[in-house]
């Protein structure tokens, strides 16, 4: 009986944690994905440059917990609080995630094909649906949410 009720609140608290992820990517315009890794991180070079500063990003591959669809992960690494700037490789706080990992994620779901991207904050822009205020956090077995890895506003000057 007592083997239950662990079960129980665990699974309790697993839902609780998912549903207030939910419930922040709502209030922040983006579109919420759940699920386990099954592919990456990969480094892509800048393709693109703002002031001197190399947009990379970070790829990964998750299947969804929603539809369990494979979905690409466009991380933008100037966001992680560990980017190196102009580096030509993942910011160490990204290579933690691994196969097997589960996210939890918000952002903007790419218009053609299975993608979302836009998982970082959004240096205090109001969110709208092209623009969320999103994260990516890890989420710990026992449903513990982790922080968002894509927080750091330390290149926000970029975009004013």
């Amino acid at each position: 009986m007592k083997k239950l009720l662990v079960v129980l609140f665990l699974m309790s608290q697993s839902i609780y944690a998912m549903a207030d992820g939910q419930s922040d990517c709502d209030a922040a315009a983006g579109s919420y994905l759940t699920g386990s890794v099954v592919g990456g991180p990969t480094f892509a070079s800048a393709k693109s440059y703002l002031k001197g500063i190399g947009l990379s990003h970070t790829h990964l591959k998750v299947q969804s917990d929603q539809d369990g669809q494979v979905y690409d992960v466009a991380i933008d690494n100037v966001y992680a609080r560990d980017y190196v700037k102009n580096s030509r490789s993942i910011p160490r706080s990204l290579t933690s995630i691994q196969v097997g990992d589960q996210l939890e994620l918000c952002g903007e779901l790419y218009s053609s094909g299975l993608g979302i991207h836009w998982v970082h904050n959004n240096c205090n822009v109001t969110p709208d649906n092209a623009h969320p205020d999103g994260f990516i956090k890890e989420v710990a077995a026992d449903g513990t949410e982790g922080d968002n890895l894509e927080a750091s506003q330390a290149y926000c000057y970029l975009w004013q």
